[in-house]
């Protein structure tokens, strides 16, 4: 059965967030609220979690997984960026975005996609994610909490409880969270191009 953690959205308990971190430092799979919507979330280097979300997701090879980062240090470290997609990039974070870039070494050749060799990242502005981030010293694998067949995502910590409870190890609930996933930009080719319209506004990249 799942652990569930009753998380204040805006100021979160140092102990819930501690146990939240032991249990992803000992290979756990967690579902956690972010800016646009619920996730699925495991270190970046558990094997086994990354299968676990592919299982539950039903996901193919060619699936890009997103690196939630705390910060632009952080994201720095996976992908490679230029000038321009520094700047724009920089000036859109934290929020409601997902940029895809071309891994450094950093990122597990399992993560990156197969051909492309290209791996999605974002920083969060959401107050609890960013204090997991924070305690757990590392980006998280990622991916929207999306059940097959479903149209969106659930809303609801419980709600993810009852349908995941002998799938994930933890469910971290900080309120209604929202249904609109991230927006996609892709900068591989050097320009931005949007792939998926979404929470964050895509203007700002048109």
């Amino acid at each position: 059965m799942a652990k569930y953690f009753d998380v204040h959205p805006v100021d979160p308990q140092p102990r819930a967030i501690d146990q939240i971190v032991t249990l992803l430092r000992d290979d756990a799979l967690i579902a956690y609220p972010t800016d646009s919507c619920y996730a699925l979330g495991a270190r970046i280097d558990s094997h086994s979690a990354t299968q676990r979300i592919r299982d539950i997701r039903h996901l193919g090879d060619k699936h890009h997984f997103t690196l939630v980062c705390a910060d632009f240090a952080q994201l720095g470290q996976l992908v490679k960026i230029d000038n321009a997609a520094f700047r724009a990039i920089k000036a859109s974070t934290p929020g409601s975005y997902t940029f895809i870039l071309p891994a450094t070494a950093e990122v597990p050749r399992r993560l990156a996609h197969p051909k492309k060799k290209t791996v999605g990242v974002r920083i969060p502005d959401h107050t609890v994610t960013q204090a997991i981030l924070r305690a757990l010293g590392e980006p998280l694998l990622s991916s929207t909490l999306l059940l097959p067949g479903e149209d969106e995502p659930m809303t609801q910590g419980w709600e993810i409880k009852e349908a995941l409870d002998h799938q994930v190890d933890a469910v971290v609930d900080s309120g209604n969270c929202g249904t609109e996933p991230t927006t996609v930009v892709d900068f591989s080719s050097g320009v931005a191009e949007i792939v998926r319209v979404g929470a964050g506004d895509p203007s700002r990249f048109e």
